[in-house]
This record gives structure tokens, C-alpha cells and sequence, in this order.
């Protein structure tokens, strides 16, 4: 089974850190681990801790979104049941920029102009000024007027754009071709503790999977429109698929072993990105996907090809 793995950036995920600040909130992660989920009865007698103390560390876990709670009907009334989201978390101290490689070719795919697209409901489309079509009616997405799209989200399914493959066009070599995005989980309403795993395929080859860890309501996006209600999707992580030579990345950590070799760039008129949630996810908790107008970044998907020359 796949491990499920965090990464954040330490200046951006303080309530991370916080969490995980205490050797008390660290002993309770490591014991729900080896269960399948535990009530604070359970874990407080297993670490010899008041249960008061058990529920104030939980619950700061909780909030910080490292460890899920569902209730359960027990013998004499409910139970809260802790379980584990994450089996690995990693610190990220990204670089400053690096200037830009003149070796480079970008291109800004707006998240509208998809090619093909199979979702399932609760799902919409919307632009800067308001709703496209009908709400959780897939056949909305193939309104003309998706082209102005600045926010989408889906259930289940995907959608797929159609990039130009500008290295055959100037008979170059690729190194590597990219792919970043801001995304978020899907949940009626939000909820920060919605774990989803996105997928995403290059020339119909699966090339990975990023667990998003929630859907994001606590404030209003940077640029989301004022008329977007508080209570839907803000904003998402910007995150950066990456296929080379020794693999593919996400923001720089590898996810799989698919390479370049596997997707045949060099034998397509065009580069094919598939992005959404697999019929098999282990989390399947929908996807958003946050263009210009919406959510922290206001950008297009961009593909940026690395050339050899």
C-alpha cells in the first residue's frame, strides 16, 4: 500500500510544527500508527496520561491536521476514534528563485480549455463574475463558457488539456517537462482535514499522485472574488509535477518511477495533461482546481519544458 506522505514549507505550516512540538503529541502519532484508529481511553491508558491531558494534545493535532476524528456509537453512548493521516511528514526549505533558464519553454494553459473531460457531481464551474451553467451537472462542463473559467471542482473523474510540443517543433532535446497548478481537496462546504489524492497522467502514462490534506476555507483566497461565498473553496498549494530522466517529483520529492522514456514525447504533436481523481484513490476526496481570479497564485496551469540546448 501506498505511503502517504506531507511535506511542508516550515514558514508557511507553523501549526505543523506546532504540532509536532511536544513529546507528549509525538508519542500519541506514533501509537495511533500501529492501530487502526483509538479512542482517548485507549490511548491515555497506553501512554500512562490523563485523559484531559490526551484530548487538549489531540485536539491540537487535530486542528493542526495531522490526525483525523470520527465518532462512533459505543456501549454507553458515543466515542471519539483517533486515526492517523499522514505516515511520513517532510520539512521543505525551498531556494530562492533561480534565475530563469533561457534553456526554457513556457506555455499558460487557462484551466477552462480543456480537451476532454469525464466528472462526476458535486461539481461547477465558475468565472470572476459567477457561476457557469447548473451546479452538479456534468454536462455544464462542456459549456462554452468553461473558456472563462477561474475555478473548477469535481468529485470523481478528470480533466485533460492539450499543450503544443514546442521541442519537436524546434528539433531540440527535452530534459524535462513540468507542470504547475494550485489545487485543493473538494468537500461540501471545507473542511483543512479532507485528505485527496490527485493524480496526474502525461500522454495517457500515470505519472503520480499528491495527497491533497484539505480543502481550503478558514480565509478568503488572495485574489478570490468578494462574491464568492466564505463558505466554499479559497485557495489551494501550488504545486509542481516534474518527469525527467530519473523520475517524476512533486516539488521536488520523488513520487514515482515514471520517466521521460515512458511518455513518448518525442513520438506526439502534442503534450497531454490528465488531471484528477482515480477510480481507485485510496483518499478519494475531490478535487479544485484554482486558475486567475481565484485562490493565492492567480496563474493559468503552466507546462514549462527544460530543452538541451
Amino acid at each position: 500500500m501506498a505511503r502517504n506522505f506531507l511535506m511542508i514549507d516550515p514558514l508557511q505550516d507553523m501549526a505543523v510544527l506546532k504540532g509536532l512540538a511536544s513529546n507528549v503529541r509525538v508519542n500519541i502519532l506514533k501509537l495511533i500508527q500501529k492501530s487502526r484508529g483509538m479512542n482517548v481511553n485507549d490511548i491515555a491508558t497506553a501512554l500512562s496520561l490523563p485523559q484531559s491531558t490526551v484530548s487538549s494534545n489531540v485536539a491540537i493535532l487535530e486542528d493542526a491536521g495531522l490526525l483525523r476524528t470520527e465518532t462512533h456509537k459505543a456501549r454507553k453512548g458515543n466515542q471519539k476514534m483517533c486515526f492517523m493521516v499522514y505516515d511520513e511528514i517532510l520539512v521543505a526549505f525551498k531556494p530562492e528563485e533561480a534565475p530563469v533558464d533561457t534553456a526554457a519553454i513556457e506555455v499558460a494553459m487557462p484551466i477552462g480549455l480543456y480537451t476532454g473531460c469525464a466528472v462526476s457531481a458535486p461539481c461547477g464551474l465558475c468565472t470572476t463574475d459567477g457561476i457557469i451553467g447548473l451546479l452538479d451537472v456534468p454536462e455544464t462542463f462542456l459549456d462554452p463558457g468553461r473558456m472563462r473559467a477561474g475555478l473548477i471542482w469535481f468529485t470523481r473523474g478528470y480533466v485533460e488539456y492539450q499543450f503544443p510540443n514546442n521541442v519537436n517543433l524546434m528539433h531540440d532535446t527535452l530534459k524535462s517537462v513540468s507542470f504547475s497548478m494550485e489545487l485543493s481537496s473538494e468537500v461540501p462546504g471545507t473542511s483543512a482535514d479532507w485528505p485527496s489524492d490527485i493524480s496526474v497522467w502525461v500522454n495517457s502514462t500515470e505519472v503520480g499522485t499528491w495527497t491533497s490534506p484539505g480543502d481550503y476555507g478558514d480565509k478568503r483566497g488572495v485574489y478570490t472574488p468578494d462574491w464568492w461565498k466564505l463558505k466554499g473553496s479559497q485557495y489551494g498549494k501550488l504545486k509542481t509535477f516534474t518527469v525527467n530522466g530519473q523520475g517524476t517529483f512533486v516539488d521536488g520529492m520523488r513520487i514515482s518511477d515514471v520517466t521521460l522514456d515512458d511518455l513518448d514525447v518525442a513520438d506526439h504533436h502534442s503534450i497531454r495533461l490528465r488531471v484528477g481523481i482515480s477510480n481507485d484513490a485510496r483518499h478519494p476526496g475531490g478535487i479544485n482546481i484554482f486558475g486567475r481570479g481565484f485562490g493565492n497564485y492567480d496563474q493559468d496551469i503552466v507546462m514549462r519544458l527544460e530543452t538541451a540546448s
